[in-house]
């Protein structure tokens, strides 16, 4: 097997600072980007067969770049993008990285219109509540990127490609088109911002990176009913590392009992008044 799974009780507590990039598992390599972290999925020993979950912070190509370099060699190329949504933190460096590698990028086909150009994404709700990042939120930006004919629509059989042993899950709420990517052999799961590990919503704990998992971050989150169903999607499949769009990756009996309380209590917890 190309990776070995990291057992639950095993899975690192580690800092999360912007360009201090770790290994999750052997072959998932998390780089955080100033406030979102992006995922190189595949083993520096096959330089030629890896691919990168969503694109960071508008800027930052520079530093994916140089990151896959480190990990993968000076020619390292992506065979694909996989985006698990369309905000702007998530897709900030996409148009320049597709162009520069000519690679294909991935999206759940009703995510489609906010990467092609078409439409922009409700503004952001500055009155959801918790902390500065939220109040900040007026300010971010929901236009669309336009990724021309780099973009392609998800296979609708669930399956990722280039990634064979992953499969791709609709997990709609924090957008029409979010998914998040799952692997049975060891149950890894990349969330995007399906729910996080991180109160995003809150300058000082985004800045202290003060672990809890909490719902998808609340001030761009479309539908709250659709939001709770999908973190209960997610948890039914048992995943023993959550790794997230915010936060530190989380397994084990942290992750699950994280999980059990965030949906008994998902209005308490995620929902805004």
């Amino acid at each position: 097997m190309p990776f070995n799974p990291m057992h639950d009780e095993h899975l690192p507590v580690t800092s999360l600072h912007s360009g201090d990039g770790h290994e999750v598992l052997t072959d998932v390599y998390c780089l955080p980007v100033q406030i979102v972290n992006v995922y190189f999925i595949g083993t520096p020993d096959r330089p030629d067969n890896w691919v990168l979950v969503d694109a960071g912070m508008p800027g930052t190509e520079s530093e994916i770049m140089a990151a896959a370099h480190a990990r993968f060699g000076p020619s390292a190329r992506p065979r694909a993008i996989v985006l698990t949504h369309g905000h702007f933190d998530h897709v900030g460096a996409v148009v320049e990285l597709a162009r520069h590698w000519d690679v294909p990028v991935y999206v759940h086909p009703r995510e489609m219109p906010f990467v092609t150009g078409q439409s922009a994404y409700p503004e952001p709700d500055p009155s959801v509540g918790g902390g500065m990042v939220a109040r900040l939120s007026r300010w971010f930006p929901n236009k669309p990127v336009d990724l021309g004919d780099h973009v392609r629509e998800l296979p609708e059989d669930g399956s990722v490609p280039e990634l064979p042993d992953w499969e791709w899950i609709h997990t709609p709420g924090h957008t029409r088109g979010h998914i998040s990517l799952f692997r049975q052999v060891d149950r890894a799961m990349v969330v995007g911002d399906a729910f996080v590990t991180v109160q995003q919503e809150s300058l000082y704990k985004v800045f202290t990176q003060q672990r809890e998992l909490s719902g998808p971050p609340r001030y761009f989150t479309e539908d709250w009913t659709a939001a709770k169903a999908s973190v209960q999607r997610l948890a039914e499949r048992a995943p023993s590392v959550a790794m997230t769009g915010h936060g530190m990756a989380m397994g084990g009996p942290e992750l699950r009992e994280g999980l059990r309380d965030l949906i008994e209590r998902f209005d308490e917890l995620a929902t805004p008044d």
